[in-house]
């Protein structure tokens, strides 16, 4: 039975059976595609992957929390946090009926979708 969370090992494991390109080579693509995401969030750049979604950072503010174990107050420095927008297509695939197989991504740009 297939585990319910989808890891790096599963990602690579559907390159080699969707390309049939050796282990070693998938592993490469997957790892540089993660690795260009993460270059890119940290130079604050957008990551946009039209039929799918974008990535990119927010900032969070400071503030003041509380240490569970003792209850006393902790600043919180203000930091960036990585953000996931889906894209409108990617929020119907997965809302759709018939999840088990995801329908592929439209190739047209979006100036030449039919309205």
């Amino acid at each position: 039975m297939k585990s319910p969370t989808m890891t790096k090992a599963d990602l690579v494991e559907e390159v080699i059976r969707i390309t049939e390109l050796p282990r070693k080579e998938s592993e490469t693509v997957v790892e540089t595609i993660f690795e260009s995401i993460i270059s890119a969030l940290r130079e604050n750049d957008k990551i946009e992957i039209r039929g799918f979604g974008s990535f990119r950072t927010r900032q969070r503010r400071g503030r003041v929390g509380r240490n569970p174990k003792t209850g006393e107050k902790v600043d919180v420095p203000p930091k960036k946090i990585p953000f996931f927008k889906p894209s409108k297509e990617l929020k119907e695939f997965v809302n759709t009926t018939d999840a088990a197989e995801p329908a592929a991504v439209p190739t047209t740009a979006p100036s030449e979708a039919p309205r």
